[in-house]
């Protein structure tokens, strides 16, 4: 009998250690002290991979589990550019791994699971896509779901589970077994696309083939979305916005579990600090291991068709962050990377500790706390964190996206990075990192090469 998503993330809670503050780089922090963050432990150093693929850390390797161009179970093929994923647990042990392709809005269909002038699109009703577009042009974005045995390491079957969308970048697990994929992307129709874009959509987590009903989310609002992260005790979902001005949001569900029932979309706020600036960019305003306590602010107009939603948010007090992009929960917490925070751009990560009273009458004395917990000032060590995860074991495991080089790092509940892996063979971001739910297994996404790697080796020394 397979264990539920909320089962799961409090088991991996209960396993995890707790971070007390990641105090790694201030913005006095000398290159000595910088460089003291960086460590070989728990895995030690990297080896070059003589296949010229992905440097692992001796006992460690990867399989290639999927590449673009596939031919799936389903008849499709699978589309480029595959970046957020999560698992969940399925039938007799195997693992439900989602994942996201973020394709961008084109015709042809050349990247989209329906080949070449969308040649396949006819397996399919128009209904079944959230977008048909214009003259054969539907939206070429969505998810993909494999299915993995991790004890034989093998993929069981993959098939197409979301389609007519763009460009979803990431999104995140539910603690009720589904995936909420995210849209980076605002557009209106025009001579390609029928319908507006920049929702999130749920896709269950079955290992049935079949797409889901594509269904925009609109009471989550209609913005440059990029990832969510559930808390399991509430049920509150919690948004990042992929723009240098962008908010972190809040979505209250009228049902738990129902997010089609609506909800109210709130934006956070420094607590006496209206329209509060967190990306240090000017000068210093909140420093590593500040705590700050936050409130939220009523959003109006959530479906806006101007793109101006953190725009007025910020004016109405929201606080405004460089770039929202990969969050997860974990810890008791939600982790979210902002790619070019802090005065040299090179990203943050930041900590949101919910409200024993989250999103009731009881969090205005108990509010939740925003804590600065990694702001890089050393590229060698981080570098323009994007996609994170939480492992097993309570370290982040976080994907760098830069112009250069693009490292999968850890990071240890004493604010010590270390290097878990590198792209050896190109400069495409890291993507999707995720556990599967029995710990054996971290999957991960080289998006430019559309492939998704499988890695095993001895996650047990991390936790020794």
């Amino acid at each position: 009998m397979s264990i539920s998503r909320k089962h799961f993330l409090k088991q991996a809670g209960a396993m995890a250690l707790g971070f007390s503050g990641l105090q790694i780089f201030s913005g006095c922090t000398s290159d000595k002290q910088a460089s003291q963050n960086l460590v070989v432990d728990p895995f030690g150093p990297l080896q070059s991979d003589p296949n010229g693929l992905f440097d692992l850390p001796k006992g460690f390797s990867y399989k290639i589990i999927s590449t673009f161009g596939d031919k799936m179970d389903d008849g499709f093929f699978v589309p480029h550019r595959p970046d957020g994923m999560a698992t969940f647990p399925g039938p007799d042990g195997l693992t439900i791994l989602i994942r996201n392709h973020e394709v961008n809005p084109a015709k042809g269909g050349a990247e989209s699971a329906f080949g070449e002038d969308f040649g396949l699109t006819s397996k399919l009703s128009p209904e079944d896509f959230y977008d048909y577009g214009n003259d054969n042009n539907p939206g070429q974005g969505g998810t993909t779901t494999v299915v993995y045995d991790t004890e034989n390491q093998e993929v069981v079957k993959q098939y197409l589970s979301l389609t007519g969308t763009i460009r979803n970048c990431a999104g995140g697990p539910t603690p009720w077994n589904s995936w909420l994929s995210c849209e980076e992307i605002v557009t209106q129709p025009d001579d390609v696309y029928a319908k507006h874009h920049g929702y999130v959509f749920e896709v269950p987590a079955t290992t049935e083939m079949g797409v889901t009903n594509p269904t925009p989310i609109k009471a989550m609002g209609r913005f440059n979305h990029e990832a969510v992260a559930v808390d399991p005790d509430s049920d509150v979902v919690y948004l990042t916005e992929d723009e240098h001005d962008g908010l972190l949001y809040r979505f209250i569900p009228n049902t738990p579990g129902e997010l089609l029932d609506g909800g109210i979309l709130q934006a956070l706020a420094i607590k006496g600090n209206s329209s509060f600036d967190t990306r240090n960019w000017e000068s210093r305003s909140v420093n590593v291991g500040q705590q700050m306590d936050v409130e939220w602010v009523d959003l109006e107009n959530i479906d806006n068709p101007n793109d101006d939603l953190r725009l007025r948010g910020f004016d109405d007090g929201a606080a405004r962050f460089a770039r929202g992009e990969g969050m997860w929960y974990g810890n008791d917490a939600v982790y979210f990377a902002c790619t070019n925070g802090g005065p040299e751009k090179l990203g943050q990560i930041w900590k949101y500790t919910p409200s024993g009273s989250e999103a009731t009458a009881g969090e205005s004395t108990n509010p939740g706390k925003l804590e600065l917990f990694v702001e890089s000032m050393d590229s060698t060590i981080i570098e323009n964190a994007d996609n994170l995860t939480v492992a097993p074991w309570g370290d982040l495991i976080v994907c760098e996206d830069t112009d250069e080089k693009q490292d999968l790092n850890g990071i240890t509940p004493e604010g010590k990075v270390y290097k878990l892996g590198s792209n050896a063979k190109s400069n495409s971001e890291l993507a999707g990192a995720t556990f599967s739910p029995d710990g054996s297994t971290l999957f991960m996404n080289i998006q430019h090469s559309g492939l998704t790697l499988a890695i095993t080796g001895p996650w047990h020394k991390a936790q020794s």
